[in-house]
């Protein structure tokens, strides 16, 4: 028995500090990306033929377009484009997925068949072809990645709702509820405390960090599609640069004799590191 016990507590020391861990690794990530965001600039630098497709040895620390550009500029544009639009869409589904946990947690014959009846039409909804119409709907003036990602999250609400409210069922729901208002506590302990932060948050959290990778994944898509048509960008002004003009400009050199690996590679290590602070991120909200 006291090997078990021993056992017990060792797994969970681990377990502790692998949540400490991923938490750390997603939040200097997300500074880091914040950071460039911030310090992107309005317009890439003047060109400069002398550096045209400089290394990152030869112009620290990425290197340089065929132009003589700093990539560096690429990224931090990039940055600015995705970061608030995904922030907010996470926000706003993990709202939507904490008004299904506590909704379950209250639930009348009403509330459910409005929540199901939400889920039915919305989850019905094919993402990307509402994405694509809003997106043209926009006027061209008025376009950017904010109204894209407020759909995305809208369509990807109620999945969110149904796995917050599956996890409050498990829990007893109003029984769950009534059982410790027996003991004494309070609507804001209860809902707060024991509801939201202590049983619905790895949830919460997993699907907020899981659309706000989507919406940087759709973003680079929507991009992509663009610069490859030679059409402007639904997604942000034409002065800005996304990281799909990084993957443009590098996946050349997968098939011809041109210089861009580095471009190419650091696209793909941009998107690698939004996956992996949302990977980082459900490992830091995991239950103990």
């Amino acid at each position: 028995m006291s090997c078990t016990r021993s056992q017990a507590r060792e797994q969970t020391r681990k377990g502790g500090r692998s949540r400490w861990v991923a938490g750390g690794f997603a939040l200097l990530c997300a500074v880091a990306l914040g950071a460039a965001a911030l310090s992107a600039p309005e317009h890439l630098m003047v060109p400069d033929m002398a550096r045209a497709y400089a290394g990152p040895f030869l112009m620290p620390p990425f290197g340089a377009d065929q132009r003589g550009r700093a990539l560096l500029e690429y990224a931090e544009q990039g940055a600015s484009v995705v970061a608030m639009p995904s922030v907010v869409a996470g926000l706003t589904v993990m709202a939507f997925a904490v008004l299904g946990g506590l909704m379950s947690c209250l639930a009348t014959g009403w509330t459910n068949t409005l929540i199901q009846g939400f889920g039915e039409i919305v989850g019905a909804l094919p993402r990307m072809l509402v994405v694509l119409v809003v997106a043209l709907v926009i006027p061209k003036d008025a376009r950017g990645l904010l109204p894209l990602a407020l759909t995305w999250a809208f369509l990807a609400a109620p999945g969110a709702m149904d796995e917050a409210a599956a996890v409050s069922e498990r829990l007893g729901g109003t029984r769950f509820v009534e059982a410790l208002r027996a003991h004494g506590y309070g609507r804001p302990r209860i809902f707060g405390w024991h509801v939201v932060a202590l049983n619905l948050r790895p949830v919460v959290v997993r699907q907020g960090a899981e659309v706000m990778m989507q919406v940087v994944f759709l973003e680079i898509a929507l991009s992509y599609l663009a610069v490859a048509d030679d059409q402007p960008s639904f997604t942000h002004a034409d002065s800005l640069m996304s990281w799909a003009d990084l993957l443009n400009l590098g996946y050349p050199s997968l098939v011809l004799d041109v210089p861009t690996t580095h471009a190419l590679v650091l696209g793909l290590a941009l998107i690698g590191s939004v996956a992996l602070v949302a990977f980082s991120l459900g490992v830091a909200a995991r239950a103990r």
